[in-house]
């Protein structure tokens, strides 16, 4: 029903930025809430950020409060991960996911749809 593709994952330096995009297809998303999870190799699914259908709300893992930024285009069914200040072990495969209610949630099995991933690797 929906198609969720990560773009904008790639090599940087430690204290670099990067700005993931997901775009959507195949039905609406603009009512529901999004989200950034990213997993490690070895290690759990993390929750990133979350925003909600209208973009008016945004929450955060402590991990990455002050660095990172999530925002959506709902003209563009496109929403964005914009990352500075990037460290070692923000290195994972993040995905984005969107939820079939409204509002944000910090656990993934609360999530309808899944993108593919994409890698995103910082060196020191």
């Amino acid at each position: 029903q929906v198609q969720l593709v990560e773009s904008g994952g790639e090599l940087v330096q430690a204290g670099g930025s990067l700005r993931l995009s997901c775009a959507a297809s195949g039905r609406t998303f603009n009512g529901y809430g999004m989200g950034w999870f990213r997993q490690a190799p070895g290690k759990e699914r993390e929750f990133v950020a979350g925003i909600t259908g209208s973009g008016g709300n945004m929450h955060y893992a402590d991990s990455v409060k002050g660095r990172f930024t999530i925002s959506r285009d709902n003209a563009k069914n496109t929403v964005y991960l914009q990352m500075n200040s990037l460290k070692p072990e923000d290195t994972a495969v993040y995905y984005c996911a969107q939820r079939t209610s409204f509002p944000i949630s910090v656990h993934d099995y609360e999530y309808t749809y899944w993108g593919q991933g994409t890698q995103v690797t910082v060196s020191s």
